[in-house]
């Protein structure tokens, strides 16, 4: 199976989103100068592509629900709005067809990268094991636990998302032109 001209536009958006990774690595933001214009472009080339219902319809619809799949961790403060923002652009690229897809290996690669963060130290061990002890310890004095822990700044213990939906993004393409 070969992938579709469509296919390879969207993995000519590779070098775009290989600086929204870095950027988010770094600095923990996705700036909306680098992910609202690839949703624009996203929409156009899909209804230059494939009409008003088949293309523009089928990528707000499919934006949409991937951007909703972090609505509520965006709401609890779990999950920044250029996260949001980001998977809303990949699904506006996808479609209603492959937002499954893609938020399942999303999903599992956000999964995989934050044991990783978790493993190497980019969340606090001490604060580990006073969530491990909160959860398993009745006897535990949670206040005095949270007292004891290491003030740090709150971006050093988030997780940058981006790469996982990257992960996510050229996944689908991937499987879904039958090139994995």
């Amino acid at each position: 199976m070969t992938m579709t001209l469509f296919g390879w536009l969207q993995m000519a958006t590779l070098p775009w989103m290989v600086v929204l990774c870095i950027k988010d690595w770094r600095i923990r933001r996705l700036p909306n100068v680098w992910v609202l214009p690839m949703g624009v472009v996203a929409l156009l080339i899909r209804w230059m592509t494939g009409g008003l219902v088949a293309g523009l319809f089928d990528g707000l619809i499919g934006g949409a629900l991937c951007g909703a799949f972090l609505l509520i961790p965006f709401l609890a403060h779990r999950a920044g709005a250029g996260d949001v923002k980001l998977l809303f652009v990949c699904g506006c690229w996808l479609g209603v067809g492959s937002t499954m897809l893609m938020l399942i290996l999303t999903s599992f690669a956000g999964f995989v990268l934050a044991l990783g963060f978790l493993c190497c130290c980019a969340a606090s061990r001490l604060g580990v094991l006073h969530v491990v002890r909160c959860l398993f310890d009745r006897h535990y004095d949670r206040k005095a636990g949270r007292e004891a822990l290491q003030q740090r700044p709150p971006e050093a213990g988030r997780v940058p998302f981006a790469i996982a939906i990257a992960v996510g993004f050229y996944g689908t393409i991937l499987l879904e032109g039958g090139l994995l």
